[in-house]
Order: structure tokens, then C-alpha cells, then sequence
């Protein structure tokens, strides 16, 4: 059906046409994020839209991220740029040139487009959250850093939860009768035990243990995994915090300061080894004899953020790492290098500890936080 005339207008806009169609291929199933709508954008305003291969293929090369959305591409450009098109007679002739004007989303109404001596301006809105969500922590500004950690802030790190030794009153019938509590109540009914008493376990959060490597390998992820971490000291009970080099430093104290700043400083200055080199293993060993083996580590989650380069004894790294294994909860360990289209985990540190970890996942970004996050839920 064509559709009506002042549609029809609207319509004839090469940039509602753009804007259209990104709509037209999400209902298809396709996911196209909206760093990749920018893209294609940007794309649109270097060739000439009245040529359906020029357009087929700006469309083709950037809105689709998935090898087996092709199909369904070809697909939508069939039905909406050829059908649609065609069949409600817009015209793409006078279409010569777009001109893209990019800034940050805002609540802020505005009209969709505006004419320039240069030609038709596209004003685009992009989040920057979806952006810094996956874009790589080594390649953050600092003014990017400061937005992360707000975004960090938001990211819950729950955690599962362990039997304490408080036992609990309850009424439901179980195996573990509260005799004390019967009999405290069978005064009221003249020493008849009328009302039972039961008791269980009480449940409660298990600790999380950070251990970050500081080395110079890891130096441009330390700046950010540090924030995360003191974000996570702030928000939740039951976080401790380590950083791992060439010797063990507990930082636990100076990330509990709610001023990020004031952290950042008080850490640094306790740090002696940053950006030095990286003996896993001992450092490892260091922490079990103080720290570990004591409680700090028996029934936790430890989180191991680092690259896996490691200077040490390989023996030593399998024997604390071993010993790691049998008193903590779930050994997570995260790396930078894991997103690295055919990494291998061959590096020395890497390829001895991972027959004793539980999740091996990437910790390059803030999606990579996010399935932390969602992991320690599990």
C-alpha cells in the first residue's frame, strides 16, 4: 500500500531512509548496536545512495556483526531498500549528499534533521555507556576512566552464599529438633511440649578476595581493575583486596575510602612494586601463609586479575595454586589477553594455573565485569 503523501515526504529524507531501515533490520532479528548505526551513518555520507551496490555494501560491511545475520540481511535490503522503496515511489535521486553530526544522548527533544549550505545534517545520539561498555580498558582517556567507574559503581558483585555456624529458630519440621527452645516454651504449657522447635544453619555471603597483578604487562589494565575493585570494597561487605607483583601488598584499608581520589593515592603510596615485574607464584605462597590459610581464603571466591606473565618457578605456581584450589570456594581468574583473536593460554603463569580454575574469562572491558558479575551468582 503507498503510503500517504505527507509520510511519503518524511519518507524521501535520505536520513529517516537510514534511520528506517536499522529499524526495519533489528525487527528482522539482527543486532546491530548503535556504535555500528554510527558507522553506516558515516558511511552513507561518502557515496551515493541513489545506487543500490554502493548502499547494499556500506549496509553489509557495518550493520552486520554476525556471519549468520547475512542471510537475513540480504533479506531485509530485498524487502525495504528494493520493495519499499519502490512500491511508495521515493525518490533517491536527490539524494547527493548527507552531512552526520554526532554528540551524546540527552533527554533533550530536538528535530530530526536541518539543512546547511553544505547539505542535509544527520544530528546522531549515540550512548556513550553502550560504547565504553566494550571498548577496551587499555585504550580508555582519563576523563573515559572517571565515566567507568560510575558505570562500575552500578555492577553488583552479589556473590553465592555458604552455611555459617549460626543456627537459626524455625518452625518448618527438619531433622535438627531445638530442644532449648522447647523447653523453654513448654513452661507456658504447664511442661508440655506443645509448640516444636527447630533449627538450621544460617546462610551468609561468601568473601571475595581480589589478587591484581601490577606488573608492567598489566600496567595499562591495573589503572582500571583498580577502580573496579575499589568500587566493589565500597559497595559490598566481605571484600578483600590484594595486589600481586613482585611481592604481596594488602590494599584492602586504603580502597575502603568512598573518595575514589583519596584512594587512588593512599594506594599508590602503598604499592612499592607497580609496574615492576611478576612472581606469581610466590606472591601466591606469601598470601597463604599470612593471609589464606588462616580464613581469609577457606570457603571464598579469589579472583585472580592478571595476563599470566610470571617470572617464578613454574613447581611453585602449581603447589599454591593447588593449595589455593583446596580451600577456596572458586578460583575466577581474569585476563586482558583472553579477547585476543587466537590467544592461546601459553604463557608460563597462565598455562600452570589453569588446571586449577574454575572460570577463565576475559578482563579487558566492562562487559567482561559484567559477566563477573553474573558469574558470581551462578
Amino acid at each position: 500500500m503507498p503510503v500517504q503523501s505527507d509520510v511519503k515526504q518524511d519518507l524521501e529524507k535520505p536520513e529517516n531512509i537510514a534511520q528506517a531501515f536499522v529499524v526495519f533490520l533489528r525487527e528482522m532479528g539482527v543486532n546491530v548496536p548503535i556504535s555500528s548505526s554510527i558507522v553506516f551513518y558515516q558511511a552513507l555520507a561518502h557515496i551515493n545512495v541513489s545506487k543500490r551496490n554502493d548502499v547494499y555494501w556500506a549496509g553489509r560491511s557495518t550493520l552486520v556483526t554476525n556471519l549468520n545475520d547475512f542471510p537475513t540481511y540480504d533479506e531485509a535490503f530485498q524487502a525495504f531498500w528494493e520493495d519499499f522503496i519502490t512500491l511508495n515511489g521515493i525518490d533517491l535521486e536527490t539524494a547527493t549528499e548527507i552531512v552526520t553530526s554526532f554528540g551524546e544522548e540527552s533527554d533533550e527533544s530536538g528535530s530530526l534533521d536541518e539543512e546547511t549550505e553544505e547539505g542535509t545534517v544527520i544530528p546522531l545520539r549515540y550512548s556513550r555507556s553502550e560504547i565504553l561498555r566494550k571498548k577496551d580498558f587499555a585504550e580508555y582517556t582519563e576523563k573515559e576512566l572517571d565515566e567507568a567507574y560510575k558505570l562500575m559503581q552500578s555492577v553488583r558483585l552479589l556473590g553465592s552464599t555458604q552455611k555459617s555456624r549460626r543456627m537459626n529458630v524455625v518452625s518448618s519440621p527438619n531433622r535438627t529438633p531445638d530442644i532449648k527452645s522447647m523447653i523453654r516454651a513448654s513452661f507456658r504449657t504447664d511442661t508440655e511440649p506443645i509448640q516444636r522447635y527447630f533449627q538450621q544453619k544460617d546462610q551468609k555471603i561468601r568473601k571475595l578476595v581480589f589478587l591484581l597483578d601490577v606488573s608492567g604487562s598489566m600496567e595499562t589494565y591495573s589503572r582500571a581493575l583498580l577502580r573496579f575493585i575499589q568500587a566493589s570494597v565500597v559497595g559490598r561487605r566481605k571484600v578483600e583486596a590484594f595486589t600481586i607483583g613482585t611481592r604481596l601488598t594488602r590494599v584492602t584499608k586504603e580502597l575502603s575510602n568512598r573518595d575514589l581520589d583519596e584512594a587512588l593515592n593512599l594506594t599508590s603510596e602503598s604499592i612499592s612494586d607497580w609496574s615492576g615485574g611478576t612472581r606469581i607464584g610466590e606472591t601466591l605462597e606469601n598470601f597463604l601463609n599470612h593471609w589464606g590459610q588462616r580464613g581469609m581464603a577457606r570457603g571464598a571466591t579469589i579472583i585472580i586479575l592478571s595476563d599470566g606473565w610470571d617470572r617464578g618457578k613454574s613447581d611453585v605456581m602449581a603447589e599454591q595454586m593447588g593449595r589455593l584450589k583446596r580451600i577456596s570456594h572458586k578460583i575466577i581468574w581474569m585476563n586482558p589477553l583472553k579477547v585476543s583473536p587466537g590467544y592461546e593460554p601459553l604463557a608460563q603463569g597462565m598455562a600452570t594455573a589453569l588446571p586449577y580454575i574454575d572460570d577463565f574469562i576475559e578482563g579487558h572491558s566492562l562487559e567482561s565485569l559484567i559477566e563477573l558479575a553474573e558469574i558470581l551468582t551462578e
